[in-house]
């Protein structure tokens, strides 16, 4: 590994927890399941995570309720509350792990999404971050009445100048804006504050920021894009990157990619913090984990959902297969697949996809269902192994600076992170990898972050005219 990649770490691993609703990872049929949308399952999520003293709750928002071959999936967990309302109830009854939005940049507004999400950091102490998203398709862009309205290529333009919006937003309330003494003549400092006036391709607004800034004094902002175009825009402005690459050599070499766009950006080198998604399975011993991992790939991919998976490249009904058997060896009917499951299935060549996938499960044996618990597994296989073993591979990961933490997908809630809390952390703190207690009160304390971007330039500036 080279240098400028290892100086990224603190040999230090942390944890999120990444609460999906729309997913089929998690077993709802199990006894001990709880329900998808009662505030008691994100309450129990997001207080165990603060137990065992997870960084972030990141909570995953869809615009519309994914479909399949033109109805309702229902065989998978569907639907849950506006991000911000769980996450504002969840703000009441923690008091230290961030709180994550998933919000869209495509179907909302600039002025009223800033506002929310600083309502949500002031009403939590600075605890809130945005997860940017951008949407093109004409599938989720009919619930607003924008269908395929944005090109493709525009997605990260409109996002771009989206976040920049926001950012000025908050920014727009003076250091001093409130008054420090009850003596004080005004409540609001005259020039107190500064409209935001942007007119450009995307956005011809005129705007007055409503709110003063948090304690930390932006929302953290987490992104998710892997495409080229997408890791340039995190490392302009994002602060963590929800990152899919979580083996540890692949978790390796993006660290290195995004270290060097990161530093090309004009940003020091740990500037980005980065957490793949991953999914852990763990037993006090590793055959018990492996067998654990059987257990679970069998409830979380039955013969219904391992033909629906594929029915969704094939464009058509495969009633007539074997979930059992082997793929089909019929080609698609469509071209492309389009975005009605989500956007892992966007805009893929099916047949040559359908081709590839019937190679790959003949040369490993593999039938449909077991094709499918492989394919659509968290990245992968997850982390499977013993409290020990785990322990150690994520020392390994703290030790070498690959990521700065992961963003946990439990596969059953509200008990998922029970066995983590409990027996994974106290391991991990016994290798001195694990914080013991958090580090300040607020999301960017506790990550290790800067101060905002944009307010690192403005007391630059400020220093600069002292000196003057």
């Amino acid at each position: 590994m080279s240098t400028s990649s290892r100086i990224a770490g603190d040999g230090k691993i942390q944890f999120g927890v990444f609460f999906q609703g729309v997913n089929h990872t998690t077993v709802w049929r199990d006894p001990d399941s709880g329900s998808q949308t009662d505030f008691e399952s994100f309450r129990r999520v997001a207080q165990t995570a603060e137990r065992g003293l997870f960084t972030a709750f990141f909570f995953g928002e869809g615009l519309r309720l994914r479909e399949h071959l033109g109805r309702i999936h229902d065989l998978d967990v569907a639907g849950r509350p506006d991000a911000q309302t769980a996450l504002a109830a969840l703000a009441a009854v923690t008091s230290h792990i961030g709180l994550v939005a998933t919000q869209n940049t495509t179907y909302n507004d600039p002025a009223d999404l800033a506002h929310r999400l600083s309502s949500l950091d002031l009403l939590s102490g600075g605890r809130a971050a945005w997860n940017i998203v951008t949407t093109d398709n004409a599938w989720t862009g009919a619930n607003f009445r924008r269908g395929g309205f944005l090109a493709h290529e525009d997605r990260y333009i409109r996002a771009e100048a989206f976040v920049q919006t926001a950012k000025a937003i908050w920014d727009s309330w003076a250091d001093g804006a409130i008054a420090g003494s009850r003596d004080s003549r005004r409540w609001l400092a005259e020039g107190g504050i500064t409209p935001v006036r942007r007119q450009d391709s995307s956005f011809d607004v005129d705007i007055t920021g409503r709110l003063p800034r948090s304690s930390q004094q932006h929302p953290v902002l987490f992104q998710a894009g892997d495409s080229a175009t997408g890791r340039d825009f995190a490392v302009r402005n994002a602060d963590v990157i929800f990152s899919r690459h979580a083996g540890l050599e692949a978790a390796r070499k993006f660290r290195e990619d995004i270290v060097a766009r990161t530093l090309k950006a004009g940003r020091p080198a740990d500037d980005v913090k980065i957490f793949p998604g991953q999914e852990f399975i763990l037993a006090p011993t590793a055959k018990e984990a492996e067998d654990k991992l059987q257990w679970v790939r069998e409830r979380q991919v039955g013969p219904q959902t391992a033909i629906a998976y594929l029915e969704q490249f094939w464009g058509r009904t495969l009633d007539e297969y074997d979930p059992d058997g082997p793929l089909p060896d019929i080609d698609p009917v469509v071209e492309v697949t389009n975005a009605t499951r989500g956007n892992a299935f966007h805009g893929k060549s099916a047949k040559e996809l359908a081709a590839e996938w019937r190679a790959e499960a003949t040369d490993k044996g593999l039938s449909i269902r077991q094709f499918v618990s492989q394919r659509s597994a968290v990245n992968g296989r997850g982390l499977v192994g013993s409290y020990d073993e785990v322990a150690d591979l994520l020392a390994e990961y703290a030790h070498t600076g690959a990521v700065d933490g992961f963003n946990i997908t439990p596969w059953i809630i509200p008990t998922g992170l029970d066995d983590i809390v409990n027996h994974l952390v106290p391991r991990l703190q016994e290798r001195g990898v694990y914080r013991t207690e958090y580090e300040g009160t607020t999301l960017r304390d506790n990550l290790g972050l800067r101060a905002p971007l944009t307010r690192r330039s403005r007391t630059r500036r400020q220093e600069s005219e002292d000196v003057a």
